[in-house]
């Protein structure tokens, strides 16, 4: 496995990230100790989840499913950087949702308790909190900072300005404020390219990558359709839009001797800020087939190649959509 820093913080975390969205509602809590196993064995140290995960209203499936494993010992703990999420609707009330001060206080003490630990080593937040004033947030952040209960805070979904806002606010409290933001980012959806990669950049930031396969379509979507495998009505639409381009894909990908999925997780590797693209294996076979694209190495004409079958924005703005 490789290792590299989270950010510019001096935190050691392995090139891939294991997601864990589907343990509960699609991998069995047996199944989804031995990934977790596995991925200890492979390496790979960042565990990322969220306490809305699971979907089921207050539950956080997920979350309870990765404590039961952390309390097995074994120094399970003490081997992982663990990850999760602030934002999302927790309750019925009012109070249940976003990232006011008391909702803060209240999911971090309800996931810590959920994942059986003292501390979450990164504390992202889920999503823009548009009604909470940055002051009241980093207040928040701050308090379980000081408490040892956080050790490092992230975001996700940000805009670029997001990420300069909220760090000329936490600079200015003489707060570290974020290290990282976990976005959508992918071959087929390249719109961070404009804003998000360069503030990253700019504030030094981790980029971490969610949903690197495009729910499975830079997977191999089109040899599976022609067996006969169908998607949901979503993935199916998303498929049909891009059928010339997946067809184009997975063609290079025959070319080059690769697997599609291992290509794609390969070229977020080798994009600016990308620190560990976070994959979300439903079995042992999905998550231990990754490990081929942290050996691949692209050269220009490879780059080159893909960015003609999957164009982004034309590269950071305003120079690609003005000089």
């Amino acid at each position: 496995m490789q290792y590299t820093n989270l950010g510019r913080t001096g935190l050691q975390v392995s090139r891939l990230g294991l997601g864990t969205m589907n343990f509960g509602p699609q991998t069995d809590e047996t199944a989804s100790f031995e990934i977790m196993d596995q991925a200890l064995e492979m390496g790979i140290n960042f565990f990322d989840t969220a306490n809305v995960y699971g979907w089921k209203l207050g539950e956080g499936v997920t979350e309870q499913i990765i404590g039961r494993w952390l309390s097995q010992g074994g120094g399970r703990r003490e081997k992982i950087v663990l990850a999760t999420k602030v934002f999302g609707r927790m309750g019925e009330g009012p109070n249940e949702r976003r990232l006011s001060a008391y909702h803060i206080r209240k999911a971090c003490e309800d996931s810590l308790r959920r994942m059986q630990t003292d501390h979450i080593d990164l504390y992202q937040m889920h999503h823009i909190d548009r009604e909470t004033p940055w002051e009241e947030i980093w207040q928040a952040m701050e308090q379980l900072v000081r408490e040892g209960k956080v050790i490092y805070v992230g975001s996700s979904n940000f805009a670029g300005w997001h990420i300069a806002q909220a760090q000329a606010e936490a600079s200015a409290r003489h707060f570290m404020g974020l290290v990282s933001e976990q976005s959508l980012y992918n071959l087929m959806e390249r719109s961070v390219e404009l804003e998000v990669v360069p503030a990253c950049e700019a504030f030094g930031l981790s980029l971490i990558p969610w949903s690197p396969l495009a729910g499975g379509l830079l997977a191999g979507a089109v040899e599976k359709a022609a067996s006969g495998r169908r998607a949901n009505k979503d993935l199916q639409e998303r498929f049909e839009a891009a059928q010339s381009q997946l067809n184009a894909y997975e063609e290079f990908c025959r070319a080059l001797g690769e697997a599609p999925a291992d290509l794609a997780l390969a070229w977020l590797l080798h994009q600016p800020a990308v620190t560990a693209p976070i994959i979300g294996p439903r079995t042992i076979e999905q998550l231990t087939g990754s490990r081929r694209a942290l050996e691949m190495e692209l050269d220009e004409e490879t780059l080159k190649k893909l960015d003609e079958i999957w164009p982004g924005p034309g590269g950071p703005a305003p120079e690609a959509y003005a000089w």
